[in-house]
């Protein structure tokens, strides 16, 4: 058996390669070869991941943050033959880790790879683009695009709800239209987010009936609010209950069609992805991964 290892040297505060050792002697129980690849510049994740599948490997282990899972899970994706997937998370967020209780201490995510017990696991589809977490639409969205490594690494996740709540002060509601399984939803949003997962930005809580397989994206659409109106949002945020305001569409759909009058991008776990409109649907139970 054949196991790859891609890992993001920058991620973990740059102690990623402190766990290269750790990681083969929990994987030597299992796998005769095991090949380490270390990312230098964006998609080359992506590519190890693909090579991972043409080459027949029995198993790819993620090293990295978020935007490394996202990358890993592009290349991944739809292709004949799917390595199942570990994740050791050394990012800032690991929403991903978060939804699949994957251990967030690196050396406890090792751990539990020779246990050897996967799980199927949703991912989504966007256009020709693949995410395993959230999309999201309009200017809080957005925002996070102006959160710098520094302000991740000083605050977390923290960072970009400073971010979210400058844009709330001084955006605009956006105009979309939403199609869905159940019909069509048109209207001014702040924001529409769409999640695979419970965890969102770090927030465990935001979309508690998201499993991780159960074929659905969960669909918040935050209405057109004033600052104040929409502040009384945080605490149903904070306790799961956002989908019971009336200032909240709540919807759950196997597919999802966007779009907007006006120019808008839309964002993918945490990335710029392309303008509005866009496609969105589930691959229910694409990815087996492993799990404690």
């Amino acid at each position: 058996m054949k196991a790859m290892i891609i890992l993001n040297p920058s991620s973990g505060k740059e102690k990623a390669n402190d766990y290269i050792e750790k990681i083969e002697e929990a994987l030597q129980k299992t796998y005769e070869e095991i090949d380490i690849k270390k990312t230098e510049k964006e998609g080359d994740a992506a590519a190890f991941a693909t090579e991972a599948c043409v080459a027949l490997y029995d198993a790819v282990i993620s090293m990295g943050g978020d935007g490394t899972v996202n990358e890993v899970i592009n290349g991944l994706a739809e292709q004949a033959h799917r390595p199942a997937l570990a994740i050791v998370p050394l990012g800032t967020i690991n929403d991903f880790a978060r939804a699949l209780n994957i251990p967030l201490e690196p050396f406890e995510a090792i751990s539990i790879l020779a246990e050897q017990h996967l799980r199927p696991v949703d991912i989504g589809k966007v256009d020709n683009f693949y995410f395993m977490n959230v999309l999201a639409v309009g200017s809080i969205a957005e925002a996070s695009y102006k959160v710098t490594p520094e302000q991740k690494t000083r605050f977390g996740s923290l960072a970009y709800f400073m971010e979210g709540a400058k844009s709330v002060l001084s955006g605009e509601a956006i105009e979309i239209s939403v199609e869905h399984e159940r019909g069509k939803w048109e209207g001014n949003a702040f924001i529409l987010l769409a999640a695979l997962t419970n965890s969102v930005g770090g927030f465990e809580a935001l979309a508690p009936e998201a499993n991780v397989n159960d074929g659905k994206l969960h669909v918040f659409i935050v209405k057109k609010l004033s600052f104040p109106k929409l502040a009384t949002l945080i605490p149903s945020l904070l306790k799961g209950e956002l989908e019971e305001s009336e200032d909240v569409e709540y919807i759950r759909t196997s597919y999802l069609n966007v779009s907007s009058s006006k120019p808008h991008v839309v964002n993918i776990d945490g990335e710029e992805g392309d303008p509005l409109p866009f496609q969105a649907k589930v691959l229910h139970g694409h990815l087996n991964v492993f799990v404690s």
